[in-house]
């Protein structure tokens, strides 16, 4: 058969699109066809790195396994970084092409568009169904004119779209007409109905409202989702980390947990990383926002992040960087550690001389490795191999980062790099102290193999105390989008969603 597209936009950012398109993705898999999943244009700083090499957002990679496929750069071929409240660091294609401001990012987007022209190409030529994602409203009036990705893709891939809601946010019923009514009566033609997602309670209660909409709009509602926390599958960016941050107030800490601590840094990125540890049965993990929340915590992680001197400065400033120094002095059990950018902080000293990343050109770091970053315009991008030194227990994951990273004399590498996008290599990886209490990777996903993260727990369970785990992994992805596309079958009407999908527009 020739591709079909079906395209899932959004009243807003966060209604739960990706997890739809993952679902959706699945389910035609499962039925027989070849899919892919496509989204022109993503911005987020939870990314991945391709089998080629290439970076993309983490959610396209997500949907790309919900369809039994390796992800690709075709998937997303432009991903925005946001490096600052005005600017963002360009990828196309999987590289970055440079930091642009919103204005001059605008002007560039007639290049843009040939390389999401091509993507999309490729893939209609390899697939039969693609599943497209939008971005935040198709609705925002002020952005339409240079749209790449919500109603100008759907019609440029004759990709009839479904409007999808949240629910749980309140006020669904308006944003669906209000969305529809700041389409044109063109836009307004490719919509075809309406999921409502994230509800909490009995359906029945709903009646009123459907009927409401679907005699206003002449619009089917395809289904409700429920609002579900027992399907585990990684979330798309940080707006997802809100929610957990402002439960940190409410945690209780307990000695018979290992008790984790993430900082939430403002251009915190790749929280995914620590997934598997916060799926561990006698795990407590949080992000926090204020260095109180740092007593306690056995373990305090430094995370990944977009602008490494911004959030350096932020720690300073905020107490954070003094907090975590007066942690480890005091608490001779905890262990800190960082990840990429948060490894990069650990040092002496970060130079970014050719401001990739910051308007500074280098900042002091926290001075607890014996390291030295400096930043290079070439891009490290690729998927490894590893193994810890001490122990000879394998990791693996995949690195992204501009800064090239020093050891002083005398210090220590945490990692052997073993393979290097599938080609044997030999490097070090990451510094640790001489006590072990202090260590750093630019492994993201550094914690997903069973036995190391089982490993590294123990030690921690040995320090305070309490019985050791052999623990297999706690998280099946296949089996949780499985589980997702059992959801969506289960509420949606999917006769209508295949017959809008082949009858296209």
């Amino acid at each position: 058969m020739a591709a079909r597209a079906i395209q899932i936009c959004g009243t807003g950012s966060g209604v739960g699109k990706s997890v739809i398109v993952a679902g959706l993705c699945r389910i035609f898999a499962q039925d027989g066809f070849k899919v892919a999943p496509f989204k022109a244009q993503n911005m987020s700083l939870n990314s991945f790195v391709t089998d080629e090499g290439g970076e993309i957002g983490r959610a396209q990679a997500l949907q790309a396994a919900a369809c039994y496929l390796k992800s690709s750069v075709d998937m997303n071929p432009i991903l925005l970084k946001p490096t600052s409240d005005r600017g963002s660091q360009v990828i196309v294609r999987g590289k970055p092409v440079g930091n642009m401001s919103a204005i001059k990012y605008r002007d560039y987007k007639n290049i843009a568009r040939k390389q999401v022209l091509s993507s999309f190409d490729r893939l209609k030529k390899n697939f039969e169904v693609i599943v497209i994602e939008g971005a935040g409203s198709p609705a925002e009036v002020n952005l339409k004119a240079h749209d790449l990705v919500n109603m100008k893709m759907a019609q440029i891939a004759r990709a009839p779209v479904i409007l999808v809601g949240d629910i749980d946010k309140g006020g669904v019923f308006a944003w669906f007409v209000g969305t529809l009514e700041l389409l044109t009566k063109e836009e307004r033609k490719l919509v075809k109905g309406f999921i409502i997602n994230k509800f909490r309670g009995d359906k029945r209660l709903l009646k009123s409202g459907i009927d409401f909409l679907e005699k206003k709009t002449g619009l089917k509602v395809l289904g409700v989702v429920p609002y579900f926390q027992d399907i585990r599958i990684p979330e798309e960016d940080s707006v997802a980390l809100e929610g957990k941050a402002h439960q940190v107030t409410q945690k209780v800490s307990r000695i018979d947990l290992i008790d984790i601590a993430v900082i939430k840094l403002p251009h915190i990125s790749n929280f995914t990383d620590f997934d598997s540890l916060e799926n561990e049965p006698d795990v407590s993990l949080t992000y926090v926002q204020d260095r109180e929340e740092l007593d306690g915590a056995d373990v305090v992680i430094i995370p990944g992040t977009k602008n490494s001197i911004a959030d350096l400065i932020w720690l300073k400033n905020s107490g954070f960087a003094e907090r975590i120094i007066s942690t480890l002095k005091s608490n001779p059990l905890t262990t800190l550690i960082g990840i990429c950018g948060g490894y990069q902080m650990l040092g002496t000293k970060i130079h970014d001389t050719q401001h990739i990343e910051s308007s500074r050109q280098s900042a002091c770091g926290l001075g607890l490795l014996p390291i030295v970053t400096i930043f290079d315009r070439e891009k490290v991008l690729a998927q490894v191999e590893a193994k810890e030194i001490s122990t000879g227990l394998g990791v693996c994951g995949y690195q992204i980062h501009h800064g090239q990273t020093k050891r002083l004399k005398k210090s220590k590498a945490a990692f052997k790099i073993m393979q290097r996008q599938g080609k044997k290599v030999d490097e070090p990886d990451g510094t640790i102290s001489e006590d072990a209490r202090v260590w750093g990777t630019y492994i993201h996903g550094v914690f997903d193999k069973d036995a190391f993260r089982g490993d590294f727990l123990n030690r921690l369970r040995a320090k305070k105390g309490l019985n050791l785990i052999n623990n297999k992994s706690v998280l099946d992805l296949d089996e949780e989008l499985d589980k997702l596309a059992g959801l969506l079958r289960d509420n949606l009407d999917m006769c209508p969603v295949r017959k809008i999908l082949l009858e296209g527009i």
